[in-house]
C-alpha cells in the first residue's frame, strides 16, 4: 500500500526538535559529526524562518544523555522546552503531548536523536492518533546505517514521510516569488555550494 502525497503546509505544520542532547549526539555515526550538526540546525534555521511553532524536548539531561544542544535553546528561547524526567518515548510525557496538541496543527515535522527510539517512538505514536508526521531524516542520526534503516522502515510503513531539511524549506516555500533572498541566504548559510549560486545570483541582480 502506498501512502498518498500529502504537501507540507507552513499553516498546518509544527516542529519537533527531540533530544538533541550534547551526549546523545556522540552516538551519531551514520552522518558526519559537522554535517548533521549543520543539518539540526538549518532545520531549526527553516522553522523560525517559516514562523512555525517549534517544540524542543529532553530525556534524563542530568544523566549521561547531557543537556539540549545549546544553539537551540538560543533559537527558540520563548519556546516550549519539556524536559522529561525519564520518559524514552516523547509521546508518553504528558506535558509534551500537550504542548504538541496546544500548537493546533496537524503536520509534525519530527528530528532527533536517536533515529529508531526518540524519532521512531513519538513519530509512531503521533501518527496512532491521526497526526501527519513527516521526519527530517538529515537532521535526525544514530549509530549506523543498520539500525538507521530499519526505522525508516518501520516509520515509512505506519504513514510516515521521510524528508531532507532542504526538501521541508522547499515544499514550505511552494513558490520563489514569495521570497528569493531571505530563502536563499538561508541556504546559503548551511550549504556552501549554495552560497556560490546566491553570490552570482547577487551580482546578475545588481547589473539590471
Amino acid at each position: 500500500m502506498t501512502t498518498p502525497y500529502r504537501r507540507l503546509d507552513k499553516r498546518q505544520a509544527a516542529v519537533l526538535l527531540v533530544d538533541h542532547q550534547t551526549g546523545l549526539l556522540s552516538l551519531v555515526r551514520d552522518i558526519e559529526p559537522d554535517r548533521f550538526r549543520n543539518n539540526v540546525l538549518a532545520l531549526a534555521d527553516l522553522a523560525r524562518y517559516f514562523e512555525l511553532p517549534t517544540l524542543l524536548t529532553t530525556s534524563f539531561e542530568n544523566g549521561p544523555n547531557g543537556p539540549l544542544l545549546p544553539e537551540l535553546k538560543e533559537l527558540f528561547p520563548e519556546a516550549p522546552y519539556i524536559a522529561r524526567p525519564g520518559q524514552i518515548n516523547a509521546w508518553d510525557n504528558a506535558d509534551f503531548v500537550r504542548a504538541v496538541k496546544a500548537t493546533g496543527r496537524k503536520q509534525l515535522i519530527v528530528a532527533g536523536v536517536v533515529t529508531e527510539v526518540c524519532v521512531a517512538f513519538p513519530a509512531l505514536s503521533a501518527l496512532a492518533e491521526g497526526f501527519e508526521v513527516f521526519v527530517v531524516t538529515d537532521a535526525s542520526g544514530t549509530f549506523n546505517e543498520l539500525t538507521r534503516d530499519s526505522a525508516w522502515s518501520r516509520m515509512t510503513a505506519a504513514g510516515a514521510q521521510l524528508m531532507g531539511w532542504f526538501a521541508v524549506a522547499c515544499e514550505l516555500h511552494r513558490d520563489w516569488r514569495n521570497d528569493v533572498e531571505g530563502l536563499g541566504a538561508l541556504f546559503a548559510g548551511h550549504i556552501p555550494d549554495y552560497r556560490n549560486l546566491m553570490t552570482g545570483y547577487d551580482r546578475l541582480t545588481a547589473g539590471k
